[in-house]
């Protein structure tokens, strides 16, 4: 290759860059850069079983996720970016059954938290979205819910809020 084939190369390669309309994060985040502003409706507790800070957990954890993953501002109306849902299952079963058939006994427990998110780009309307996202951790039939609920929640919450994020802004 002769130098003026690669400097023309390199125009083009630099031309193709500076011309992109898509903003990237180190999250892997692709946010159109018109979109400027994202809000988070408070998401209430329709889930049979009532964890009392539930709703606030979720809701705050996504407000933290974008503000602390993306340049968006937080808006109370409704910004470019929207979501809106609501918790819809806070479930304990058995998963392990361990014992003869006369004393069966679950040796471990599944805690799963199930939310719906609406979802809604102003700019790309395309991307919007319903989805039910859910999450799980197990803990051992030794404990009662009420024991490992303060541990279990943070960890579940964190699965579902870094899937509501991809889905949303990665374009997984």
């Amino acid at each position: 290759m002769n130098q003026l084939t690669k400097l023309l190369l390199v125009v083009i390669l630099a031309a193709g860059l500076l011309g992109c309309k898509v903003r990237y994060s180190m999250t892997g985040a692709a946010i159109n850069p018109d979109v400027k502003t994202i809000s988070v409706s408070y998401f209430p507790n329709r889930a049979p079983i009532v964890y009392p800070s539930l709703s606030q957990d979720v809701t705050e954890k996504l407000k933290d996720k974008f503000i602390s993953q993306t340049s968006l501002n937080m808006i109370s109306g409704e910004g470019d970016l929207s979501f809106e849902g609501e918790i819809t299952g806070y479930e304990t079963k058995p998963i392990a059954i361990t014992g003869n058939n006369v004393q069966d006994k679950a040796s471990l427990n599944r805690l799963t938290v199930t939310i719906n998110v609406r979802f809604v780009n102003q700019k790309v309307p395309k991307d919007n979205f319903e989805n039910k996202f859910q999450a799980y951790e197990d803990y051992s039939s030794d404990k009662g819910l009420d024991e490992v609920e303060g541990e279990l929640v943070p960890l579940i919450l964190e699965k579902i809020i870094e899937d509501i994020f991809n889905r949303s802004v990665v374009n997984w």
